[in-house]
């Protein structure tokens, strides 16, 4: 079992137990991360306190300042793990960075089932992530539809042709391509560069670089390539100035 299978079989055990949440009343309006991203280039900032693959990271992180910070360096939309087994994370932290800004924010978790999109909505966030290699096609599709009725926009997340196929064969709006391999962990941007050779021009669609993006060299060469965004944690949590390291990536393409 890859950690990829370890991580969702992990997630199906949570979810059995999870009671389902009630709709709450008003939710804070947020702009959309597309609109944004077609507007200029982009960082997806990530509060992660820790991984599989680095293990600890940065595990009292003020998720409330940090999330600030973010936003006055000008980032696109913050990310927030919530998965506490693996990452750490936690469905607090979401609800502490997404009242704290009013960008876009995006619950990063291993997504199975409708009633994580409801807790993540409950919490704040405005997008979700979906992993095509880690649900059927059925699945992906039904959880995919649930969460734009909802109101959400969806980062559908691949890393290979096939499962960019699958991404544009459910209208996936927001693509993220992984460079690191979920089964093996191994890393390579040149994985963006491969799969946005095949993206539709002119689509309405954006394209966001996830994954070993270190410098604003790294920025610009996936930005240089096609994508419209990047998705950063680890290198902005060991920033010792992570503004700044925001303004060097958006402005190197400028």
């Amino acid at each position: 079992m890859n950690i990829l299978e370890r991580i969702i079989a992990t997630k199906r055990e949570e979810v059995a137990v999870m009671e389902r949440e009630l709709a709450p009343g008003e939710v804070q309006q947020r702009p959309k991360l597309k609109e944004r991203l077609l507007e200029a280039n982009g960082v997806i900032a990530e509060i992660k306190r820790a991984s599989p693959s680095k293990g600890n990271i940065r595990l009292d992180v003020d998720v409330v300042a940090q999330a600030k910070i973010y936003e006055q360096a000008g980032a696109a939309a913050i990310s927030v793990l919530t998965d506490e087994t693996y990452f750490k994370g936690s469905i607090e932290d979401l609800k502490q960075a997404a009242a704290a800004v009013s960008i876009p924010v995006l619950c990063k978790d291993f997504i199975v089932d409708e009633r994580q999109i409801d807790r993540a909505r409950n919490a704040g966030a405005s997008i979700i992530l979906l992993i095509v290699a880690a649900l059927e096609d059925a699945e992906f599709r039904c959880l995919h539809d649930y969460a734009v009725k909802l109101g959400l926009e969806v980062l559908v997340e691949v890393h290979t042709e096939e499962e960019f196929e699958r991404a544009l064969a459910v209208g996936a709006e927001i693509i993220g391509i992984n460079n690191r391999d979920l089964k093996s962990f191994t890393v390579s941007l040149e994985r963006t560069l491969e799969i946005a050779a095949k993206f539709p021009a002119n689509s309405g669609r954006v394209l966001i670089s996830e994954s070993g993006i270190k410098t604003a060299v790294d920025a610009a060469y996936v930005f240089g390539h096609g994508a419209s965004g990047i998705l950063v944690g680890e290198s902005l949590m060991r920033a010792h100035n992570p503004g700044q390291w925001i303004g060097q990536a958006t402005g190197v393409n400028v």
